[in-house]
């Protein structure tokens, strides 16, 4: 599988969701070497922002109304930014078999949680990780979407500062 390749159609993902205003985090699924389903963060703009619409958790969503007889074990997410653990959790309860990620969550990352001290749902669960995928393109979206006086959205966040001083 070519891992740049597929992280590249998720940078692509980002780049829309910065174009909308949006926080630059875009995802693609992929099974049998193609893409089966993307997304990309919306919620983070306006008066009204929310933590939900991650681009994972839409990427998950279209997944599920595809409504296709896919193992979900051999599909592999493409991740602009790792994963937060309530994406990582929904990833794993939905089976997915490997994630992969541009850039690290300083602040909000779940990948590197101890699985095996979680209740019993979870830790049975198999997920491989690999970061660091392109991950230089990643943080060139996030430092110019951290250092538009525009964009609000985890302004001044530990993920914020993480990003700007590198």
């Amino acid at each position: 599988m070519d891992y740049e390749r597929f992280m590249t159609k998720a940078l692509q993902q980002a780049q829309a969701a910065v174009a909308a205003g949006e926080f630059p985090v875009g995802c693609v699924m992929v099974y049998e070497n193609r893409i089966i389903a993307s997304g990309a963060r919306v919620g983070t703009t306006g008066d009204c922002t929310n933590e939900i619409d991650h681009a994972e958790m839409i990427a998950l969503r279209r997944l599920i109304n595809l409504k296709a007889n896919i193992n979900h074990r051999e599909v592999t997410l493409f991740s602009t930014l790792e994963p937060c653990l309530m994406c990582f959790g929904a990833l794993m309860i939905s089976n997915i078999g490997k994630i992969i990620f541009a850039y690290e969550d300083a602040m909000g990352g779940g990948t590197q949680c101890d699985i095996t001290k979680l209740p019993p749902l979870y830790k049975k669960k198999q997920i491989s990780v690999i970061p660091n995928i392109l991950r230089q393109k990643s943080l060139q979206l996030l430092k110019a979407f951290f250092s538009n006086p525009e964009n609000n959205y985890l302004k001044d966040s530990l993920l914020a500062t993480y990003t700007l001083c590198q």
